[in-house]
């Protein structure tokens, strides 16, 4: 249990001495749920923004060659060391504004189809579902889960926990959750897609029991346009995980 989860949700100091930590309690989604779940998901993905700008970066050796290459030309043209100078300011600046502007995009596509439709998506079939996380009662986290009939799997998806309570069990408690689901619903197979950059969500999901099957790289993200610049500044590769159910670490019976 981290210490920094969110004051009035995590754990609290009394007398100088720690009580007993809030239990995260999964459940299914419910209409009131909406504006939290949103917003939940919403600033998630804005947290994606810094990652894909930056923390990517070096995981794109294609990407720095072509700045580089970039440079070179610039300084052969122009033999200006101050334009040199310039040039990776103004590269950084280009991968935040269209990283920003793509997820920007993403969001808006997710929200006209499943996130604005949440109890129409997910909560009137028997093939989908969405969960909240709740301590103390209040919403921290969401995940859904959507069963492909045709591939035959089941499909993890939206996971977001509100960042004040990371590391607190809480997208541990949602992983299983949609483990659990995919088991009842007799799939042996579940499946996710993160473009994720952040070493704790590839850690949670591994420890949850997935394993990494594939690597998209240059993946389009949903909303994103196919224009030179935005190929140039916003690239990021597509982590394919899969788990199959009955080789996954935890008992889900007993959970």
């Amino acid at each position: 249990m981290d210490g920094k989860c969110m004051n009035g949700v995590a754990s609290k100091y009394q007398n100088g001495n720690q009580t007993k930590p809030s239990t995260v309690i999964v459940r299914e989604f419910e209409p009131e749920d909406e504006v939290h779940v949103q917003r939940i998901f919403c600033e998630g993905m804005m947290e994606m923004v810094f990652d894909t700008a930056f923390r990517g970066l070096r995981r794109h050796p294609e990407s720095l060659l072509l700045y580089m290459t970039i440079t070179a030309v610039g300084y052969v043209l122009t033999m200006c060391w101050w334009l040199i100078g310039l040039l990776p300011a103004v590269v950084l600046c280009s991968r935040y504004f269209y990283s920003r502007r793509i997820i920007h995009a993403y969001l808006d596509e997710a929200m006209n189809n499943d996130m604005g439709h949440i109890e129409e998506f997910y909560m009137q079939s028997l093939d989908s579902r969405l969960w909240v996380a709740v301590m103390d009662g209040q919403v921290v986290g969401v995940v859904a889960a959507v069963v492909q009939k045709a591939a035959g799997f089941a499909e993890l998806r939206r996971m977001s926990v509100d960042r004040r309570c990371r590391r607190c069990g809480v997208g541990v408690a949602l992983g299983l959750q949609v483990l659990q689901f995919a088991k009842t619903q007799g799939y042996a197979t579940v499946v996710l897609g993160t473009t994720a950059y952040s070493p704790a969500a590839h850690r949670l999901y591994q420890r949850l029991g997935f394993h990494c099957c594939g690597v998209t790289n240059g993946y389009i993200t949903d909303g994103a346009t196919t224009s030179l610049l935005a190929r140039m500044f916003y690239r990021v590769r597509h982590h394919h995980y899969r788990l199959e159910v009955k080789n996954m670490p935890f008992n889900l019976s007993s959970s």
